[in-house]
This record gives structure tokens, C-alpha cells and sequence, in this order.
């Protein structure tokens, strides 16, 4: 029996997957080839999209590109003066549209928007049921940088709040279905938008890439990854830098950090104090990861759940987070870490965990054991797949 077809629209191109959306979707669609849909994956394709083919073969069936258009500055700031969001105008184009027509237009089963924002490459109505797997809860996101934004953000925030409310809610409610990242996430999509049908699946971990390390003795070193060009990643290094930083190094002299991710703005590492490494882009995040004490997730804005926590728990390292770098994760403060969100507490959570061998090492057994039990990229697959088959009717 044929293989029901679906066409899956992402936004960006997947690789190299180095940032946590491109994370969770390029391993849920692995996961998923070859079971009960034939997948043809559409996205921008990227000058070196060729040396990338067997990753692309590996999530995919068959695949549509169109040019991928360069973001850049100029680009944002004309997009201030659409109607729409200025994240989700950018990834308007031409080109992008046709292509996706064309491939609705080969008749898919079932179609899958990957973040609303791509479904501006879509015409409206769908032909076919249809899902929007979203990432986060985007207008939240705009809701905590409008609170913390200063000087001139702080004017522009708030009509970009109000253009991704409005094209947040219009856009959920195109689809017969809608997947939310967490529990949590799926409730506040439900009171905030009405949605009905709104289901949860689980965030993911690769246990057999992210191994667990033995830790480092007394480095003194903690570790944050995440893309450095993501606001909400540079709120969060700014928190550490500005409250975390003069409390922890008055108890602990000598700590180190290491900030690791692309692209740290010039500005961000000239502000840090002494003791801070940003990295840059690296090949491969495990040896910086193995090379510190603890791990830490700083975040005061953003919404979704961060892949960068169950990382961190599957290589054996000790999380300190705010409540906002584990929102919609199922772990327990002080079972599977620590969490604080003021900057002395969240300076004081370091100190004890650096200051306590048998607490970082009960801290990372029973996370370990965790993602291990719950938390496999397979089991994420065979829910997202169980919504897809349900949106078929099946």
C-alpha cells in the first residue's frame, strides 16, 4: 500500500543544526523516515546546501528548495513597516511561495508548517489537513523582550507584541491541528488563542551523541551553548554578566565561564568581565561541554523549551537554570537541578554545586537517568507521528 504523503514546510534550511528549532525538527523527521509517511521536506536551500546531502537524505524522501535570501539588517528594518511581525516578514519570499505552491500543488496527504511563521509561503485555505508544529508560544516572546527592552527597542516592542499577537492567533487557527512543545505551551496556546486542538509532545536528546563525560576535578568552570545571535540568548548572557558575575566571583574568586555559540556580538564579549571565553562557532559542543563543572541556562526571556537543558543532563553536568531555561521541561529543582532567578540566588546555586562533589554527581545521575527514561528523540517521533496519523483521521 502506498504511503500517505507528507509535505513538510520549514522556514529555514535545517543544517548545520546548531540552533534548538533546527535541532528538534531535523531529529523528529529523522526518526520519522521510513515509518508510516512518504516525507517531502520544503525549505530555502543555502549556497552549500550540497554538502549537506546526506543529511538531508537522512530526514527525507524527497526535497524542494528555493534560493535561501540572506537576512540582513536592511532587510529587518524595511520589514518594520509591515503589517506583520518583522521575524515572520523576513522570511517572506517569491520565490519561497511558488515553490511551496508547486508542491501543493503535487497533492500531499497532509501538510506540516514548521513555526507559523512559515505560513506565509502558503496559500490559504489548505486542500488537505494540516498541522503547525510551533516551537514556542511566539507572542510570549515578543511579551518578555518588550518588558526588558531599553532605549530605542523599548518604542518598537511593543507594536511588534501587538502585530505577532494578531498574526499568531489568525495563523494557528488556519490549521485542523496544532503541535505545542510542552504541556505548558499547549495551555497557554488554548486560554490565550482559544485553539482547541492543541497537542503536546515531549523534548527530545540525542543519548547516543550526547554521552555522559566524566566531569573535570574543580575546574571552577561553567558552561552556557547556545547561538549568541538569538536575543534571547544575549538577554541571558547579559543577566549572567551583569547580576550573576559580581555576587559569584565575591564567593568564589577564580570561577570561569565558557559561552558557547556562534556569532557573540563585538559589544557582549567587550562588557564581560575576566574569566569569560566566547568560543565562536565550534564543530563540536562536547569537548567544551566535558571541559566544565556545570552547566548554566540564564534566560530571562523566551518561550518554547530549551534543548540545550536535556543536552547538558545527558552528558553528565549539572544544571543551574532560571525558571524560564527549563519552562515546559518535567524536571524537579533540586532532583534534576538547581534553579534560581534572581542573580545572588542564582550565583549562590553555582557556589554550592562547585563547593559540593557528591551534589554534582547526584544532581547528573538522576538527570541522566531521566532523559534516558523519557526523553529519546525516537519516543518524541512516535508522538509527533501519532498526530499526524490522528490529522489523517487514522
Amino acid at each position: 500500500m502506498t504511503r500517505p504523503s507528507l509535505l513538510f514546510i520549514s522556514p529555514r534550511f535545517l543544517f548545520p543544526t546548531d540552533e534548538g528549532g533546527k535541532i528538534r525538527t531535523a531529529n523528529i523527521l529523522r526518526q520519522m523516515k521510513g515509518g508510516p509517511f512518504h516525507i517531502r521536506l520544503a525549505s530555502p536551500k543555502p549556497q552549500n546546501a550540497a554538502s549537506f546531502k546526506g543529511d538531508i537524505d537522512a530526514v527525507c524522501d524527497a526535497f524542494v528548495d528555493w534560493p535561501a535570501s540572506k537576512q540582513n539588517r536592511l532587510r529587518r528594518l524595511a520589514a518594520l513597516l509591515d503589517r506583520r511581525p518583522v521575524s515572520v516578514a523576513s522570511d517572506l519570499t517569491s520565490q519561497g511561495r511558488a515553490a511551496v505552491a508547486r508542491a501543493l500543488h503535487d497533492g500531499p496527504d497532509l501538510v506540516v508548517v514548521d513555526f507559523p511563521h512559515a505560513a506565509v509561503l502558503t496559500p490559504a485555505p489548505f486542500r488537505v489537513p494540516s498541522v503547525c508544529f510551533t516551537h514556542n508560544v511566539e507572542t510570549e516572546i515578543y511579551e518578555r523582550h518588550a518588558r526588558v527592552a531599553t532605549g530605542a527597542m523599548r518604542l518598537i516592542w511593543p507594536g511588534q507584541v501587538r502585530k505577532m499577537r494578531r498574526f499568531e492567533e489568525t495563523t494557528l487557527r488556519r490549521f485542523d491541528r496544532v503541535i505545542a512543545v510542552s504541556r505548558r505551551d499547549a495551555t497557554a496556546l488554548r486560554n490565550r488563542f482559544g485553539l482547541t486542538t492543541v497537542d503536546p509532545i515531549d523534548t527530545g536528546v540525542d543519548l547516543d551523541y550526547f554521552r555522559t563525560t566524566p566531569a573535570p576535578s574543580g575546574s571552577n568552570l561553567v558552561v552556557f551553548t547556545g547561538v549568541m545571535d538569538s536575543p534571547a540568548n544575549i538577554e541571558g548572557i547579559r543577566f549572567l554578566i551583569n547580576e550573576v558575575w559580581p555576587a559569584l566571583t565575591r564567593l568564589r574568586p577564580g570561577v570561569r565561564a565558557s559561552i558557547i555559540g556562534r556569532n557573540p556580538p563585538a559589544w557582549l564579549k567587550a562588557s564581560a568581565p575576566p574569566g569569560f571565553e566566547f568560543t565562536g562557532t565550534v564543530d563540536d559542543i562536547r569537548p567544551h561541554f566535558a571541559a566544565g563543572d556545570l552547566a548554566v541556562i540564564p534566560l530571562t526571556v523566551g518561550s518554547g523549551t530549551r534543548i540545550k537543558a536535556f543536552e547538558a543532563m545527558a552528558m553528565g553536568r549539572p544544571v543551574v537554570s532560571t525558571t524560564v531555561g527549563v519552562e515546559g521541561l518535567d524536571v524537579v529543582d533540586g532532583e534534576h537541578l538547581l534553579i534560581a532567578d534572581t542573580g545572588a540566588a542564582f550565583a549562590a546555586a553555582i557556589d554550592r554545586l562547585l563547593a559540593d562533589t557528591a551534589l554534582r554527581f547526584s544532581l547528573a545521575q538522576r538527570a541522566r537517568a531521566l532523559v534516558e527514561q523519557r526523553f529519546s528523540w525516537a519516543q518524541v517521533a512516535r508522538q509527533f507521528e501519532a498526530i499526524c496519523l490522528q490529522a489523517l483521521g487514522h
